[in-house]
């Protein structure tokens, strides 16, 4: 049995960042004295001593005037921080384990599991790409104590894959079953960052927890958002706070909610030791909440974050997923992949009992202490369409204030929120039109813009499509698919209008190889990219960001001193 507990901790205090300081002067201070010797002074030296001294005292006040004369920097002038450089590291993407049903535990406890429906499957879906005419680096699937699930490339960086067109070489899992928390892991080649992604897919057709959940296999952070949970009756939230490292991580969790920020007994101070999962039943903290943010920071190891949301109306499935963190409080916040049904259909189911949460929304969080004005945008595959309510909202400071996007012709969209203060973001996809029959929903957590060479994998198996928006001028989107057998294909590329969105449907085989993963790259205009998956014949919905893409040598800020 697993069993956590909610006791407190104190922090440990961060240990001061590391600076570089400027060249320090060496001060002379003190002076030669003469040696006493019983003779009288000479004032011929005493005189040509102190000549001497006017002199240098006259030279040093010309080159102090001289200074002085130069041109000055003007205070108004920006002094460019100097960088450093910073080696490349190794990359590493933590995915969640199999969604789990709670079993009946005291609320303000950690949960007991019992297992998933009969038909539950949860796997792995991995690429990692080499840079052009290079090797792949070392890069394996592993379980979070440490032991190998599975190698893709050996160490250093070997050619296991077959080249493709692009004379790049490509290490694929496809489909790897897994019963808890994996890390895949690329090491750092020729002082480049791996150009490595995975993601994980849950799905079951039975029981309480079923529907489709997928997720982005993260990068550990010491700062993470998350938006989407729900502690309300029939809801179920669970964050699951992983430690990849080997150092402990201490977590404070703020917890922002409908009528405002939540102070929680239990949220702060929150050990996760080294290689392990710590559970946390919000419900526990933040009981009856329909709506909820939470900010994760953590002091010593980095951690990453999940919440697994579920909804039970009656004895009716309402879905699952695994909400994942955005990006970090912004201005503008971007999600797309939102993936709307009819509207009348939307408004039918909407009226039933315990079903408002069914429908399609944008939830927004305002972390400071300043109400936020914020304008909502949709721009679909023909245009921006107009939100009931004209789309301008007043979202009070340290609430979570919620925007339905019902009412708009059925479709894919990009949605925007642009504010006058720094917000967070999150939208909820819906599947399902019947109240009598099970349904889905899904997270669309806000994304960066897109750059090159992002390596998008897909799970196996439903419709899938890469959904992108481009905001407000022409974007390129190159993609190139990689199929199971290690080949990169031919690539291809869209152009897309600013103000829309398109998708691109993901074929089962190219050359009779499965495609599990994509090397998408973004030109042009602000573009934005979501994996959208669904499954024909069923209410299945999950989304799932696109992770950054693989960058040179990182280069930091460096402080200066005294």
């Amino acid at each position: 049995m697993h069993k956590e507990e909610n006791d407190g901790g104190t922090p440990a205090a961060p240990s001061p960042a590391p600076e570089f300081r400027a060249g320090t002067a060496i001060r002379n201070e003190e002076r030669a004295k003469p040696a006493k010797t019983g003779r009288r002074p000479d004032r011929r030296g005493m005189v040509t001593g102190l000549l001497s001294a006017a002199a240098i005292l006259a030279a040093g006040g010309g080159l102090v005037g001289a200074a002085s004369l130069a041109p000055q920097p003007s205070p108004d002038r920006q002094l460019e921080i100097p960088l450093a450089s910073v080696p490349a590291g190794s990359s590493q993407g933590v995915c969640p384990g199999p969604a789990k049903l709670l079993e009946g535990t005291p609320v303000g406890t950690d949960p007991q599991f019992s297992p998933e429906s009969a038909t539950a499957s949860t796997s792995v879906s991995a690429a990692v790409v080499s840079a052009a005419g290079g090797s792949l680096p070392g890069s394996r699937l592993s379980a979070l104590g440490g032991s190998e699930l599975l190698r893709i490339a050996d160490v250093p960086g070997a050619a296991t894959a077959p080249a493709g067109v692009s004379s790049q070489l490509a290490g694929i899992i496809a489909q790897r079953s897994v019963k808890d928390v994996s890390v895949l892991s690329a090491d750092a080649l020729g002082n480049r960052q791996p150009a490595a992604a995975a993601v994980m897919s849950y799905t079951a057709t039975d029981g309480d927890l079923q529907g489709l959940a997928a997720a982005a296999c993260q990068a550990p952070s010491n700062d993470l958002w998350l938006t989407g949970a729900n502690t309300a009756v029939g809801r179920s939230s669970v964050l699951h706070l992983t430690n990849a490292s080997t150092t402990p991580a201490t977590v404070n969790l703020e917890l922002y909610g409908k009528n405002g920020q939540i102070q929680a007994p239990g949220s702060r101070g929150l050990l996760v030791a080294p290689k392990s999962t710590r559970s946390i039943v919000l419900a526990g903290l933040a009981p009856g909440e329909e709506r909820l943010s939470v900010h994760a920071r953590s002091t010593g190891g980095p951690v990453s974050a999940f919440i697994q949301q579920s909804v039970l109306r009656g004895l009716t499935p309402g879905g699952v997923d695994f909400i994942a963190p955005g990006t970090a409080p912004a201005p503008r916040q971007v999600m797309t992949g939102i993936d709307i049904q009819d509207p009348e259909d939307v408004a039918a189911l909407i009226a039933a009992p315990g079903y408002l949460d069914a429908a399609p929304s944008l939830q927004i969080t305002v972390p400071g202490p300043i109400d936020a004005v914020v304008e909502v945008k949709l721009f679909g595959s023909a245009g921006q369409k107009a939100l009931p309510g004209g789309g301008v909202v007043t979202a009070k400071a340290g609430t979570v204030t919620e925007v339905p996007l019902a009412g708009v012709p059925a479709g894919q969209y990009t949605v925007s929120a642009t504010s006058d203060v720094t917000i967070v973001a999150g939208a909820r996809v819906s599947r399902g039109l019947k109240a009598s029959q099970s349904s889905d929903f899904g997270w669309a957590p806000s994304t960066a813009q897109l750059g090159s060479q992002h390596v998008v994998p897909v799970p196996q198996g439903g419709e899938r499509m890469i959904v992108f928006g481009a905001l407000d001028d022409r974007a390129t989107i190159s993609y190139t698919p990689i199929t199971a057998d290690g080949k990169l294909r031919p690539a291809a590329s869209a152009n897309i209008a600013g103000g829309t969105t398109t998708s691109l449907k993901v074929p089962a085989e190219i050359g009779k190889s499965p495609v599990v993963a994509y090397l998408v790259s973004a030109s042009g205009g602000a573009a934005y990219g979501t994996v959208l998956l669904e499954r024909e014949g069923r209410s299945d919905v999950s989304t799932v960001a696109i992770a950054p893409g693989a960058e040179g040598q990182e280069k930091v800020p460096v402080t200066l001193g005294q």
